[in-house]
């Protein structure tokens, strides 16, 4: 009860405010129906079926076999002329620092919590921090406030002189721009800083399990995937085409830290 009674809320905010367009970017065959509640002359969304072709100013056809920039892209394509190829992200970017390798490795709890597993285990990252360190590396570790578990667990076991602990230090997604910009490159996991690191441009370093990397990263060879070497999982990818939650055996996420080392060096 309590969703639907969020779902009037938010119908109301936008009855007493003028729009002149509406864009969304679920798929779900009740997004078009919500879309013609809110009363928007020009309602933009993905053909979900013949509801979706009544309600909608123009139902397009969804295309999930693409770089998900452009699949957002394809929404747009009849009210701009502009072509979005890559993010974009407006900074202030920092002066590189030589030698040095940026580490985000968490993801969202939100995904953690709906059962989609996308990263390696803390003591997996852990040793990457170390092995990278005693390569040479300048290793700055990164994080927010859902990468807390993650960070504690790297923090206990690598000797702090290792590493540039930055965990807390970004307020923002500007700041952690900032921060990533100033790295000759980055590590990081399947979540929202690798697009950051996308739209700047700085070599980034992505582990990917049970998601396709195909669909996420640009064919422009800065961002490289790290995926398991012997997945012998038949479905993989499977996240969000196949599953809507990880399985327990997690084959396409056995990455040992020198399968990870082994890239950046």
């Amino acid at each position: 009860m309590g969703k639907y009674i969020e779902l009037l809320k938010l119908l109301f905010n936008i009855w007493t405010k003028k729009f002149d367009i509406v864009i969304s970017s679920g798929s779900n065959k009740f997004i078009s129906l919500f879309l013609f509640m809110t009363l928007i002359k020009k309602r933009y969304g993905y053909n979900s079926g013949k509801l979706s072709e009544f309600l909608l100013t123009k139902a397009v056809k969804l295309n999930k076999k693409q770089y998900a920039v452009n699949m957002y892209h394809d929404l747009v394509r009849d009210i701009t002329d502009i072509t979005t190829e890559l993010p974009q992200l407006k900074t202030e970017k920092k002066e590189v620092i030589p030698n040095s390798v940026l580490i985000h490795p968490g993801v969202s709890l939100m995904s953690i919590r709906k059962g989609m597993i996308k990263t390696v285990s803390a003591s997996v990252w852990a040793e990457v921090v170390e092995k990278l360190a005693d390569k040479g590396k300048n290793v700055i570790l990164a994080g927010g406030p859902d990468d807390k578990e993650v960070i504690e667990a790297i923090t206990k076991k690598v000797p702090c002189e290792k590493f540039a602990n930055m965990y807390g230090k970004t307020k923002n997604l500007q700041e952690l721009a900032e921060l990533i910009s100033g790295a000759e490159k980055f590590l990081c996991s399947d979540s929202a800083p690798l697009h950051i690191g996308t739209a700047l441009g700085v070599q980034t370093y992505v582990i990917f399990g049970p998601t396709d990397d195909k669909k996420l990263i640009p064919p422009n060879g800065k961002i490289v995937s790290i995926k398991a070497k012997n997945c012998n999982c038949s479905i993989c990818p499977c996240l969000w085409e196949r599953r809507q939650t990880t399985c327990e055996d997690l084959n396409c996420l056995k990455i040992t830290a020198d399968d990870i080392v082994e890239r950046l060096i």
